[in-house]
Order: structure tokens, then C-alpha cells, then sequence
């Protein structure tokens, strides 16, 4: 995983500016990684609070290893899920935290 000082990064694929992007090689031998941009960390603070701007880029971290988890396993990617399941891990954290 790669954490970024960038506002958003360009994909690799669409070359769309994104927050957080999952790299799936189609060739097995070459290693998947995650890159998150975090530049905007100072303005989630001051719109949201620290609390939901720390968890803002841990829920982008967690949404792309969910992705990670479907390559690994061989399943098709999940928009849907590795957004429901990303939320329910950081929620655990939280709550584990407390």
C-alpha cells in the first residue's frame, strides 16, 4: 500500500483522478498494490472533524484490500461489498478502540 501526499491519483486503467485505486495485474507474477491520497486529510478536518477524516481515509485503505481479498480468492471485484465490508472493519476498529 502505498499512501500518497497527493490531492487524488489518475488510475492506471481509465486514467480517472481517483482517492484510492487497487492495481490487479492480469499476470500473477506481478504484485498487486493500493496507492490512497491523503493531501486532503487538513480539509476533511476542518469540513468534518479529525474523528470522521481519520476514518474517511482508513475506510479507503480498508474498501481497496477488500478488493485485495477478492483477487486473492479469485472472486469477480465488488463494488458493493468492499464498501459494506470496508465500513463494518473501521467500525469494529473504532469500536475496539473505545
Amino acid at each position: 500500500m502505498y499512501i500518497k501526499k497527493d490531492y487524488q491519483i489518475r488510475t492506471l486503467d481509465s486514467k480517472e483522478m481517483v482517492s484510492e485505486t487497487f492495481f490487479a495485474p492480469y499476470d500473477k507474477d506481478v504484485e498487486p498494490y493500493i496507492r490512497v491520497a491523503t493531501r486532503d486529510y487538513e480539509e476533511l478536518v476542518s469540513e468534518r472533524g479529525e474523528e470522521d477524516a481519520v476514518f474517511t481515509i482508513l475506510n479507503s485503505m480498508a474498501h481497496e484490500i477488500i478488493h485485495y481479498q477478492q483477487l486473492i480468492e479469485d472472486r469477480d471485484f465488488d463494488e458493493d461489498e468492499a464498501e459494506n465490508t470496508s465500513t463494518i472493519l473501521v467500525d469494529n476498529y473504532y469500536d475496539w478502540t473505545e
